[in-house]
Protein backbone atom coordinates (compact mmCIF):
# COMPACT_ATOMS: atom_id res chain seq x y z
CA UNK A 1 0.00 0.00 0.00
CA UNK A 2 1.40 3.43 -0.71
CA UNK A 3 2.11 5.19 2.12
CA UNK A 4 0.34 8.36 0.56
CA UNK A 5 -2.90 6.62 0.44
CA UNK A 6 -4.84 8.42 2.99
CA UNK A 7 -4.50 11.70 1.26
CA UNK A 8 -5.21 10.02 -2.56
CA UNK A 9 -8.65 9.23 -1.11
CA UNK A 10 -8.98 12.23 0.03
CA UNK A 11 -8.03 14.00 -2.63
CA UNK A 12 -10.15 12.14 -4.93
CA UNK A 13 -13.18 12.77 -3.17
CA UNK A 14 -12.89 16.19 -2.80
CA UNK A 15 -12.14 16.75 -6.43
CA UNK A 16 -15.62 14.94 -7.41
CA UNK A 17 -16.74 18.13 -5.41
CA UNK A 18 -14.87 20.82 -6.70
CA UNK A 19 -17.21 23.44 -7.96
CA UNK A 20 -16.40 25.31 -11.56
CA UNK A 21 -14.13 27.64 -12.09
CA UNK A 22 -15.52 30.74 -13.00
CA UNK A 23 -14.71 33.48 -15.04
CA UNK A 24 -15.18 36.36 -12.41
CA UNK A 25 -12.43 38.89 -13.94
CA UNK A 26 -12.27 40.98 -16.91
CA UNK A 27 -9.25 41.81 -18.83
CA UNK A 28 -9.69 45.35 -20.01
CA UNK A 29 -7.04 45.01 -22.72
CA UNK A 30 -8.14 42.00 -24.08
CA UNK A 31 -11.96 42.48 -23.55
CA UNK A 32 -12.16 39.01 -21.82
CA UNK A 33 -13.04 37.34 -18.85
CA UNK A 34 -10.73 35.05 -16.80
CA UNK A 35 -10.69 33.06 -13.31
CA UNK A 36 -9.07 35.39 -10.77
CA UNK A 37 -6.97 33.60 -7.89
CA UNK A 38 -9.83 33.93 -5.89
CA UNK A 39 -11.97 32.28 -8.06
CA UNK A 40 -9.62 29.65 -8.47
CA UNK A 41 -9.48 28.59 -4.55
CA UNK A 42 -13.07 29.20 -4.16
CA UNK A 43 -13.52 26.74 -6.48
CA UNK A 44 -11.36 24.11 -4.29
CA UNK A 45 -11.33 25.20 -1.27
CA UNK A 46 -14.01 23.70 0.33
CA UNK A 47 -14.47 20.70 -0.90
CA UNK A 48 -10.61 20.37 0.10
CA UNK A 49 -11.15 21.14 3.58
CA UNK A 50 -14.07 18.56 3.87
CA UNK A 51 -11.95 15.79 3.15
CA UNK A 52 -9.02 16.91 5.42
CA UNK A 53 -7.10 18.50 2.92
CA UNK A 54 -5.37 22.00 4.04
CA UNK A 55 -4.00 24.20 0.80
CA UNK A 56 -0.56 25.65 0.63
CA UNK A 57 1.57 27.48 -2.00
CA UNK A 58 4.99 27.92 -1.22
CA UNK A 59 7.26 30.25 -3.07
CA UNK A 60 11.07 29.92 -3.83
CA UNK A 61 13.67 32.44 -4.22
CA UNK A 62 13.64 33.66 -7.62
CA UNK A 63 16.19 36.42 -9.32
CA UNK A 64 14.10 36.66 -12.70
CA UNK A 65 10.40 35.83 -11.36
CA UNK A 66 8.59 33.70 -8.96
CA UNK A 67 8.55 30.15 -8.81
CA UNK A 68 5.66 28.63 -6.75
CA UNK A 69 4.59 25.31 -5.64
CA UNK A 70 1.48 23.77 -4.65
CA UNK A 71 1.22 21.65 -1.51
CA UNK A 72 -1.83 18.99 -0.18
CA UNK A 73 -1.14 18.51 3.37
CA UNK A 74 -3.78 15.99 4.76
CA UNK A 75 -5.38 15.53 8.58
CA UNK A 76 -3.14 12.36 8.58
CA UNK A 77 0.06 14.54 7.81
CA UNK A 78 0.79 12.87 4.39
CA UNK A 79 1.63 16.08 1.39
CA UNK A 80 0.87 15.62 -2.11
CA UNK A 81 3.39 18.42 -3.67
CA UNK A 82 2.21 20.16 -7.06
CA UNK A 83 5.59 20.53 -8.74
CA UNK A 84 7.05 23.96 -9.18
CA UNK A 85 6.07 26.99 -11.34
CA UNK A 86 8.27 29.10 -12.34
CA UNK A 87 6.92 32.60 -14.06
CA UNK A 88 9.01 35.02 -14.98
CA UNK A 89 8.35 39.09 -13.67
CA UNK A 90 7.32 41.42 -16.59
CA UNK A 91 8.99 44.60 -14.48
CA UNK A 92 12.00 44.37 -11.98
CA UNK A 93 9.73 45.58 -9.46
CA UNK A 94 6.91 45.17 -6.77
CA UNK A 95 4.13 45.54 -9.06
CA UNK A 96 6.01 42.92 -11.98
CA UNK A 97 6.67 40.55 -9.39
CA UNK A 98 3.39 40.67 -7.17
CA UNK A 99 1.70 40.25 -10.84
CA UNK A 100 3.60 37.21 -11.38
CA UNK A 101 2.86 36.19 -7.92
CA UNK A 102 -0.54 35.94 -8.57
CA UNK A 103 -0.38 34.33 -12.13
CA UNK A 104 2.23 31.44 -10.95
CA UNK A 105 -0.91 30.61 -7.90
CA UNK A 106 -3.78 31.06 -10.08
CA UNK A 107 -1.88 28.22 -12.84
CA UNK A 108 -0.47 26.20 -10.68
CA UNK A 109 -3.75 25.63 -7.90
CA UNK A 110 -5.34 24.94 -11.24
CA UNK A 111 -2.82 22.65 -12.36
CA UNK A 112 -2.74 21.15 -8.95
CA UNK A 113 -6.53 20.28 -8.35
CA UNK A 114 -6.92 19.53 -12.24
CA UNK A 115 -10.05 22.20 -12.67
CA UNK A 116 -9.52 24.51 -15.87
CA UNK A 117 -12.01 27.60 -16.51
CA UNK A 118 -14.32 27.20 -19.34
CA UNK A 119 -11.54 27.49 -22.04
CA UNK A 120 -8.05 28.64 -22.13
CA UNK A 121 -6.80 32.47 -21.86
CA UNK A 122 -5.31 31.96 -25.53
CA UNK A 123 -8.82 31.19 -26.94
CA UNK A 124 -10.12 33.51 -24.97
CA UNK A 125 -8.25 36.48 -25.72
CA UNK A 126 -8.49 35.84 -29.46
CA UNK A 127 -12.47 35.83 -29.27
CA UNK A 128 -14.17 38.58 -30.71
CA UNK A 129 -16.11 40.63 -28.81
CA UNK A 130 -18.92 39.14 -30.17
CA UNK A 131 -18.34 35.71 -29.42
CA UNK A 132 -17.68 36.67 -25.79
CA UNK A 133 -20.45 37.71 -25.28
CA UNK A 134 -23.26 35.15 -23.52
CA UNK A 135 -25.74 33.61 -26.45
CA UNK A 136 -29.12 32.50 -25.94
CA UNK A 137 -27.73 28.89 -25.72
CA UNK A 138 -25.86 29.20 -23.01
CA UNK A 139 -28.30 30.55 -20.82
CA UNK A 140 -30.84 27.46 -21.99
CA UNK A 141 -27.75 25.14 -20.93
CA UNK A 142 -27.80 27.15 -17.68
CA UNK A 143 -31.77 26.82 -17.04
CA UNK A 144 -31.46 23.37 -17.93
CA UNK A 145 -28.50 22.47 -15.35
CA UNK A 146 -30.37 23.95 -13.15
CA UNK A 147 -34.13 22.13 -13.92
CA UNK A 148 -31.56 19.12 -13.78
CA UNK A 149 -30.25 19.10 -10.28
CA UNK A 150 -30.52 16.31 -8.39
CA UNK A 151 -29.69 18.17 -5.09
CA UNK A 152 -29.99 21.26 -3.11
CA UNK A 153 -25.74 21.51 -3.24
CA UNK A 154 -26.16 20.80 -6.98
CA UNK A 155 -28.59 23.50 -7.52
CA UNK A 156 -27.23 25.87 -5.82
CA UNK A 157 -23.37 25.37 -7.68
CA UNK A 158 -25.46 25.56 -10.90
CA UNK A 159 -27.39 28.93 -9.81
CA UNK A 160 -24.30 30.58 -8.84
CA UNK A 161 -22.16 29.78 -12.17
CA UNK A 162 -25.48 31.09 -14.18
CA UNK A 163 -25.64 34.46 -12.32
CA UNK A 164 -21.72 34.76 -13.00
CA UNK A 165 -22.73 34.10 -16.44
CA UNK A 166 -25.82 36.15 -16.57
CA UNK A 167 -25.78 38.70 -14.24
CA UNK A 168 -28.95 40.52 -15.93
CA UNK A 169 -30.69 37.07 -15.59
CA UNK A 170 -30.43 36.69 -12.30
CA UNK A 171 -34.06 36.91 -11.44
CA UNK A 172 -34.91 34.33 -14.19
CA UNK A 173 -32.63 31.84 -12.34
CA UNK A 174 -33.14 32.11 -9.59
CA UNK A 175 -36.99 31.52 -9.45
CA UNK A 176 -36.06 28.20 -11.78
CA UNK A 177 -34.33 27.48 -8.75
CA UNK A 178 -37.02 28.24 -6.47
CA UNK A 179 -38.86 25.58 -8.75
CA UNK A 180 -36.64 22.81 -8.87
CA UNK A 181 -35.83 23.15 -4.86
CA UNK A 182 -39.90 22.89 -4.95
CA UNK A 183 -39.40 19.75 -7.06
CA UNK A 184 -36.94 17.82 -4.63
CA UNK A 185 -38.49 18.94 -1.19
CA UNK A 186 -41.95 17.60 -3.07
CA UNK A 187 -40.31 14.13 -4.20
CA UNK A 188 -38.55 13.73 -0.84
CA UNK A 189 -41.72 14.47 1.05
CA UNK A 190 -43.55 11.63 -0.94
CA UNK A 191 -40.63 9.08 -0.10
CA UNK A 192 -41.11 9.44 3.41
Amino acid sequence: MSDKAKIYGAFVKAQKEFAPALKTATNPAFRSRYVDLSGCVEAVLDALNNNGIGLIQRTYEDMTGVTVETVFIHESGECLEGGRLHVPASKQDPQGYGSALTYARRYSLMAACGIAPEDDDGNAATKSTREAKPDSMGLANAVNAIKGAATVDDIAKHLKAGVAMYPNSKEALQKHASERKAQLTQQLAEQV
